[in-house]
């Protein structure tokens, strides 16, 4: 019998690294994707089989061998979490258009990007989870670039649930409401729950969307 397995996109710091933790807790095997060999070697041993890979989430090429590479160590992965982002205040008219273009690119393009990688092989063995983590629950002015983004992240959580839901692929976001650090109301090591509560959900009870507002559950 397989081990469960999951590919963490984004294993840096803080959620990446706390829900690597935790899924690791629970047994399943882990593939860690970051863009630099530095984030991955911050990564402690986690007492389970581990696959760290460097890839940028916006290069399609890179990120699609990455994920391929994670299928042929460990199998087509229980659960993928997209957990990259550019996180930066930015008011109307501060940002280039390249600058909105490249935090686009991470925000929403990557995890597009993974999804229809993934999820049509999850679809097609009837079951498999894909969580994003989102944020900005009310849009704000001087985030403007981020508000966009996890916008856009709601909205491709709903178009992945119609287009892989009903094969069984339980699609999903994380929003966090506020900055993620250690010992406060957004500790990741609280957050890192709701991913794992995502991934446990019974079909019948399927959420797309499970809101961290602070404190822990």
């Amino acid at each position: 019998m397989s081990v469960p397995s999951a590919v963490i996109i984004g294993a840096g710091p803080g959620i990446g690294q706390a829900v690597a933790r935790w899924l690791a807790k629970e047994g399943l095997s882990i593939t860690l994707i970051a863009r630099s060999e530095r984030t991955l070697r911050t990564v402690a041993e986690l007492g389970v089989p581990v696959v760290r890979l460097k890839a940028d989430s916006t290069d399609q090429v890179a990120l699609n061998a990455a994920l391929d590479k994670a299928a042929d160590e460990h199998g087509v992965p229980d659960v993928v979490v997209y957990n990259a982002a550019i996180i930066q205040a930015d008011a109307p008219g501060e940002l280039s258009v390249r600058g909105h273009l490249e935090a686009w690119a991470v925000n929403v393009v990557g995890a597009l990007n993974a999804a229809a990688h993934v999820a049509p092989t999850m679809a097609a063995r009837g079951n498999g989870t894909f969580l994003i983590t989102g944020g900005m629950p009310e849009p704000k002015p001087r985030y403007m670039s981020l508000s966009l983004g996890k916008a856009g992240v709601r909205t491709l959580v709903t178009l992945l649930d119609q287009e892989y839901g009903p094969a069984g692929v339980h699609v999903a976001s994380v929003t966090v409401a506020g900055p993620v650090a250690p010992g406060t109301d957004f500790d990741p090591d609280d957050i890192a729950e709701h991913y794992w509560r995502l991934h446990t959900q019974p079909r019948h009870q399927w959420e797309r969307e499970a809101l961290h507002a602070g404190g822990s559950r």
